[in-house]
């Protein structure tokens, strides 16, 4: 039986969403492919007619997870221009720090597996991280001469992404849920303490 291009788009969708959340939940070393299928609700056969290996789907799990992230700062920045990063803040050690490991944010949740990954997916993790950092960048302020100022905005967003990345890990560890809250305040506070948004 063939299927339409349509359905085949959508199997690889389904394949990728449920293969990010596996990564997410069980890490790159404790997904097998036989879990990954079972999540997507499809055969072995399946699995492999969209992707040749694990980790062609690890890799583009990694991507689909920071592009999502991307796309949530610059849905802020064209919602709330001027409030856009205090939003982001708040929803990033909230939502994102209280809801289902599957569904949390890649980069805390998938970055440690990058680090141990092949070159491949270290080379397109950095490049969708850079558009992270840009995209970031682009709605945060500073003085100076225009190309002073983009790296300092740059420089910018990539503390805020390691202090928020970094207190979301912190806070998803401790076993205390008062702590976890009070891990989400400091670094809460510390991330908005300069807030200058463009």
């Amino acid at each position: 039986m063939r299927y339409s291009a349509k359905h085949k788009l959508e199997t690889r969708a389904r394949i990728l969403d449920a293969a990010g959340r596996m990564f997410r939940t069980e890490g790159y070393g404790g997904s097998g492919i036989d879990g990954l299928t079972k999540a997507a609700g499809v055969t072995n056969g399946a699995f492999y007619g969209h992707f040749r290996t694990k980790s062609e789907a690890f890799r583009l799990a990694v991507v689909a997870g920071l592009e999502e992230l991307r796309e949530g700062v610059a849905g802020l920045r064209a919602a709330q221009p001027k409030r856009w990063l205090r939003a982001f803040v708040r929803y990033y050690l909230g939502h994102k720090r209280t809801c289902e490991l599957g569904e949390a944010c890649a980069l805390p949740s998938l970055s440690p597996d990058v680090m141990r990954a092949d070159a491949e997916t270290q080379s397109a993790y950095t490049e969708e991280l850079v558009r992270v950092i840009e995209e970031m960048a682009a709605g945060l302020s500073d003085e100076g001469s225009a190309r002073e100022e983009a790296r300092r905005r740059e420089d910018r967003a990539i503390a805020l992404l390691a202090l928020l990345s970094g207190g979301v890990v912190m806070a998803r560890a401790v076993s205390d849920p008062a702590l976890s809250d009070r891990i989400a305040r400091v670094v809460e506070r510390a991330a908005l303490a300069s807030e200058r948004p463009a």
